[in-house]
């Protein structure tokens, strides 16, 4: 939900309560759209998160990591300037609007001063604005007076709220009453949304339901009644954070009193796991639709190359036709003259010994046709030749960008793009990076506990020859046949496998396959020790011999698995 009027007392609150006497140790800016501000405070660091992003907009406490560009943007700088070392002596709504005001104490060396930063959480025009005495020092967001000549945003001039709406504000029994006494009946959660002024329309529901009119009779004559107590229920302290979630298990929402949902110990809580899981969710989206993009646009440009190749390979077709016509004409050069333009001859390469026309070139000679012949056969065995380990090259990275295409559908989550990410840069089909990281830890496979024996799936290509290589020669690997699948691997520790821990394994290859949707499956499973690598081979290609095969309906076993 977007953090309305309603939420914001509430997370105001809460930020009083806790940062309030707190020290500004550093501000980052991660994003062109969201500032950190870092301060000690009530002996702990926290981490004041705004964000100004029209989905995500939100002030709250967070703890998600967040990388700082090397090179800090011009608001970050001014807010470093102006706010470093200072105290934060309040944090307050501002009347009943969807602003913040962050009041800081900023003592220097010869000047004492109190700067205002006013967090503007309002969608699309959301905005970040530090002031003095009234004046802009800055904004996130400026705007010009030919941009906006009501409320013009940049250094130097007064600082003036948004222009109110045409709402009652629900803190105002009477003039909400009179805005209620309209109502004629329906969706009253709507009607309030329509008209009370900071109240989102989640927010509106859950007041209605609170009341009992969720779909009400017009009430003229109660609607000072009903006003007074749509007031005493937002200007109440009572809070039931809770983050309400889809049946699918995705959070849907997130509320300051809700009865039902997903509970958490205070409101800057739910807002912060609520809009995480978000970003989480949207990042992974976004990081899995690029690698797609890249990988995609390599397969487009292998098939391209492909195409080409056959092409080139079926104008070789008649290349045996060539030699023969060559082998023919010389074989009867002394039947044959000079300015004839065809003849027809006995083929006795052909067991039924058919006559086959040939055409010929008037201007040469018997034996320079038949030297034409010879070049052109000559030539098109020298392309097909050289087409040979260039077509099977082409269609081994055909083949190796399937897999991993493969692999990345079967994505679930940020953990397993992170080496399908490094595989792709080294396969040179991402940019490598222009910063050089620190080596990552290597992601966990899928473990899974089936009976006595420990089972585990690789997430990618890079996992899958992981996999092999941490294997023991006994122990049990499967594959499905002729499907894109991550390598599967039963742990034996020198034990012979029970049918039903096998079963279930290749279940489970089965579920991480491209033949997922299908219906039984054939999985391969064979020792260890018969699966090879070959040397030079893409991530994930392997060969395998001496294998029995499974039919199997594809099952997770997610109750079995353990990470």
């Amino acid at each position: 939900m977007p953090q309305d009027a309603f939420t914001l007392r509430h997370i105001a609150r809460e930020l009083h309560a806790k940062l309030a006497g707190g020290k500004v140790n550093k501000i980052i800016q991660p994003s062109r759209d969201e500032v950190d501000i870092l301060l000690y405070a009530n002996g702990r660091t926290e981490k004041l998160l705004l964000n100004t992003n029209a989905s995500m907009a939100r002030a709250c406490l967070s703890a998600a990591p967040r990388t700082a560009p090397d090179a800090a943007p011009n608001f970050c700088m001014l807010l470093r300037k102006h706010l470093t070392g200072a105290a934060l002596l309040s944090v307050a709504q501002v009347g009943f609007e969807r602003i913040l005001a962050f009041t800081f104490d900023c003592a220097g060396e010869f000047m004492r001063a109190e700067r205002v930063l006013y967090a503007e959480i309002m969608g699309k025009y959301s905005n970040l604005v530090l002031v003095e005495n009234g004046v802009i020092l800055g904004a996130l967001k400026v705007s010009s007076l030919q941009e906006n000549y009501k409320r013009a945003l940049f250094p130097g001039v007064p600082y003036r709220l948004p222009e109110p709406q045409d709402k009652a504000d629900p803190t105002d029994a009477a003039a909400l009453a009179q805005r209620l006494s309209a109502f004629a009946g329906g969706d009253f959660a709507e009607f309030l949304a329509a008209n009370a002024a900071g109240l989102a329309l989640s927010t509106c529901r859950i007041l209605a339901r609170a009341l009992g009119c969720e779909r009400a009779e017009p009430f003229p004559a109660r609607a000072g009644e009903v006003a007074e107590r749509i007031r005493g229920c937002v200007l109440s302290d009572e809070v039931r954070p809770a983050v309400e979630r889809a049946p699918s298990g995705e959070a849907k929402d997130f509320h300051a009193r809700f009865d039902g949902g997903e509970p958490y110990p205070c409101v800057l809580a739910a807002a912060d796991a609520y809009y995480t899981e978000r970003e989480n969710a949207r990042d992974f989206s976004e990081k899995k639709r690029k690698l797609e993009s890249a990988l995609l646009a390599r397969k487009k440009k292998e098939e391209k190359k492909l195409a080409l190749l056959l092409e080139r390979e079926r104008a070789c077709a008649d290349m045996e036709k060539n030699r023969v016509f060559g082998e023919l004409i010389t074989a009867n050069i002394y039947a044959l003259r000079k300015g004839m333009d065809g003849c027809e001859l006995v083929n006795y390469y052909d067991e039924e010994a058919p006559r086959v026309k040939i055409a010929l070139d008037k201007t040469l000679s018997p034996a320079q046709n038949a030297q034409k012949y010879y070049k052109k056969y000559n030539k098109q065995k020298r392309t097909v030749a050289a087409i040979a380990p260039q077509k099977a090259e082409t269609e081994a990275e055909l083949e190796y960008a399937e897999s991993a295409l493969a692999a990345l559908r079967r994505a679930e989550n940020a953990l397993d793009l992170v080496e399908i990410e490094e595989e792709l840069r080294g396969a040179g089909i991402l940019p490598p990076e222009q910063k050089r990281r620190k080596a990552a830890p290597a992601v966990p496979f899928r473990s899974f506990r089936i009976g006595d024996f420990d089972v585990f799936a690789g997430r990618n290509n890079v996992q899958n020859d992981r996999l092999l290589r941490e294997a023991a020669a006994n122990d049990v690997w499967l594959h499905t046949q002729k499907y894109h699948s991550s390598h599967v691997l039963i742990r034996t520790a020198g034990r012979a496998v029970p049918d039903d821990v096998l079963l279930a394994a290749a279940q489970i290859c089965a579920w991480f396959s491209d033949a997922k949707a299908g219906g039984k499956v054939p999985v391969d499973h064979c020792e260890r020790r018969f699966v090879k690598k070959p040397s030079k081979a893409k991530a994930g290609f392997v060969t395998y011999t001496d294998f029995k095969t499974v039919l199997v309906t594809p099952d997770r076993h997610a109750e079995q698995e353990r990470g």
